[in-house]
């Protein structure tokens, strides 16, 4: 959806909510739909798209208690209490504090502290790692890593500088107690303005409200296991080409198109009805604040220019913070597995604190399935 849609007409939202002028009304009353006046026409109203559609979905879902729970897990209101990050009108906040705006000035550490609530500065481990492959190191650690269970949170903001420096090693930094943004620069040969660009994507990246590999961490906090552990099972929903994987996608597509023109692959995409990697966002109708920072005063690709451009013409998709990731690799000359690294890295944070917030909770995750299977006999 174009930026231009954020904001409907009255007739528009009455359509998609189904109700009276007057529900309509009593909604924006009671802060449940926010408006601005029409530029065209300041005696009209302009309702805000985002409000709107959450609405229709909830009164879609109704009161019934197994449609609430289930709309719950895709895209529904958040069934989890959590005071770490939010995605709200377009906007993401860590902990209250606009995220883009920090990502402009801080480093991962300093949003880790932020994000850990973090009583001394963070920093993450340096020492080496012999292991080149983040899943396997994290493995190796859970079997000598201890409980969250009745750990300080000072213990538990070491664990997770621990679990982040390994995954810094992993990626094959060096052993220095430099900023995460420095050891991958140095790593990937960048100057200074690269490294500035690596800091801001890391920090834009370290935390997305209760996305999959979050919720997926979260789960497994909730039992207990190690701060390796929830670390471990947050990489592994990461992997999945719907989640950390968009931006590989998205530059398989933009390879075949060297080929083929932008056009065929393009299409080709869309034809499969999976999605075009690395433009739209459910949270973010009028585009992924992410993306934009990190594609400021960024020289695209002729490539990324006619796929930028094709998708705004035929789907009104713009660039999310997945196309910008691939777009730094492509501008940067960073290796092709970057867009994950930086992906894992950023969000290891965001996975550590999670992670430490559900531990405090000290509530099991356990959903109840809805069977839809043959009849139990017997």
């Amino acid at each position: 959806m174009s930026g231009v849609d954020e904001w409907i007409d009255r007739e528009t939202g009455l359509a998609l909510l189904g109700v009276k002028a007057q529900t309509l009304y009593a909604y924006v009353s009671r802060g449940k739909i926010s408006t601005q006046a029409d530029p065209r026409d300041p005696r009209r109203s302009l309702y805000r798209h985002e409000d709107v559609a959450a609405l229709a979905t909830r009164r879609a879902r109704g009161r019934k208690p197994a449609a609430i729970a289930e709309g719950s897990m895709a895209w529904g209101e958040p069934a989890i209490p959590t005071a770490v990050s939010t995605a709200q009108h377009g906007r993401l906040y860590y902990r209250g504090q606009d995220a883009i705006a920090l990502a402009r000035r801080a480093t991962l550490e300093e949003a880790a502290a932020l994000l850990w609530e973090a009583q001394v500065p963070v920093t993450f481990d340096p020492a080496p790692c012999g292991e080149r492959d983040a899943f396997v190191a994290l493995a190796a650690l859970v079997p000598v890593s201890e409980s969250m269970l009745g750990r300080s949170r000072e213990r538990l903001c070491r664990d997770a500088g621990q679990v982040v420096g390994l995954l810094l090693s992993a990626a094959g930094c060096a052993a220095t107690d430099v900023p995460a943004h420095d050891r991958l620069a140095r790593r990937w040969g960048l100057d200074e303005a690269g490294a500035a660009r690596i800091r801001q994507a890391l920090v834009a990246m370290a935390d997305h409200d209760l996305n999959a590999s979050t919720f997926a961490a979260r789960v497994a906090a909730s039992t207990g296991a190690s701060m390796a552990a929830n670390v471990l099972a947050g990489l592994c929903a990461l992997s999945g080409p719907k989640h950390g994987g968009a931006s590989g996608a998205l530059m398989a597509l933009l390879e075949q198109a060297g080929q083929a023109g932008v056009m065929r692959p393009f299409q080709d995409a869309l034809d499969r009805g999976a999605g075009l990697p690395g433009f739209g966002h459910p949270l973010y109708p009028g585009g992924d604040p992410r993306g934009a920072l990190m594609l400021e005063n960024l020289i695209l690709d002729p490539l990324m220019v006619q796929m930028r451009d094709l998708a705004a013409d035929r789907t009104g998709l713009l660039p999310n913070c997945d196309f910008a990731l691939a777009a730094l690799v492509r501008t940067l000359g960073l290796p092709p597995e970057a867009p994950f690294i930086l992906f894992m890295v950023g969000r290891s944070v965001g996975w550590c604190a999670h992670a430490m917030e559900q531990s405090l909770q000290g509530q099991l995750i356990r959903p109840r399935g809805r069977y839809i299977g043959p009849p139990p006999r017997g």
